[in-house]
């Protein structure tokens, strides 16, 4: 299964999870009955107390919330995924025009970088069979010539290995920025049904007096993990530029006849380890777009996670470029 759908699946999960908050509502409206009846009593005895005359308007509350609670899924959930669905899509078709231009570079780099080494008689062996067989067919079977076919096949078998070593390590840090955000996703989607489903409850203990803020914390947690993907998708769009860019780069290079390339992918791999650690500060990027407090001990560990991360790839890097280079200078 690829990535793409295991993420389909979690938009799945949430929306069959969703009718789940509509059991919880029958639990709520009981807890929310019993706050209103204590808080209009209160309203009502601190007015009577004072010979002021009662304030209805206040008293409106309860009821207000009590509608919200009774049709919780389609009021509630309705209204605030119904005006958060636009800025969700608008990333992703963001991100998607952006992957779509970014594998068509990488297709004619591809291209370009081979026909490159082609062109190189140095090189040519390397990348093509044929021109394999056909430098061997040009050589003798002198001694000298011995030694020369000895030393291309031990130079062809270098740069199988090189290259083998290389593609391993670039799929494995692919492997890691699709888990990195695979995680997000996952955290984001957990934490969205939780919200949901304890919803009503969050709303019916806003009802009593003391306990007004409840309900304004649910909605500004709601809202920024809600916002987590938007920002995810935005990010991975903007990775998505910057190696675009590079790749238009490289294009231009590998269309000059004398441009030799070093078939190096450096470069991708600084932007992968950019990518697995820039996914793990996304709590913290949405945060400045809406504070939502209580999250502060899981952005910490978020970012602890991230620091680990960044500090166990920069070992791999480090010690599969030591193991590259020591074969290299053998």
């Amino acid at each position: 299964m690829e990535f793409s759908n295991l993420h389909q699946v979690l938009r799945s999960l949430y929306d069959e999870m969703l009718p789940l908050s509509a059991d919880m509502a029958a639990v709520a409206k009981g807890l929310a009955g019993l706050g209103a009846l204590f808080y209009v009593a209160l309203k009502v005895w601190q007015a009577l107390s004072s010979a002021e005359p009662i304030d209805v308007f206040p008293l409106l509350r309860p009821f207000a919330l009590g509608l919200c609670i009774m049709f919780f899924p389609t009021i509630v959930l309705g209204t605030l995924n119904g005006v958060l669905s636009p800025i969700v899509q608008g990333t992703h078709s963001i991100l998607e025009n952006q992957v779509l231009d970014l594998n068509a570079l990488q297709q004619q780099k591809d291209l370009l970088e081979r026909e490159a080494m082609l062109r190189n008689p140095e090189t040519a062996y390397l990348a093509s069979d044929d021109e394999f067989d056909k430098k061997l067919d040009e050589l003798g079977w002198t001694p000298s010539d011995l030694a020369t076919i000895s030393g291309m096949y031990i130079e062809r078998e270098m740069y199988s290995i090189k290259k083998m070593i290389r593609d391993s390590f670039r799929e494995f840090l692919e492997v890691l920025f699709q888990a990195a955000a695979l995680v997000i996703d996952t955290i984001r989607t957990f934490f969205l049904i939780v919200l949901s489903i304890l919803g009503p409850i969050a709303f019916a203990i806003s009802v009593w007096d003391g306990f007004q803020s409840t309900l304004t914390q649910w909605f500004t947690r709601y809202i920024s993990v809600y916002l987590w993907l938007p920002v995810s998708d935005l990010f991975s769009s903007m990775l998505s530029k910057i190696q675009s860019l590079i790749l238009q780069k490289d294009i231009d290079s590998l269309s000059d006849p004398n441009f030799i390339p070093d078939s190096s992918s450096t470069v991708y791999i600084i932007f992968m380890i950019i990518g697995i650690i820039g996914y793990f500060t996304i709590p913290t990027v949405t945060g400045w777009i809406i504070q939502a407090g209580g999250a502060g001990n899981f952005v910490r560990n978020i970012n602890q996670t991230s620091a680990k991360t960044g500090n166990i790839v920069g070992a791999g890097t480090g010690a599969v470029t030591g193991n590259i280079g020591g074969r290299l200078m053998k």
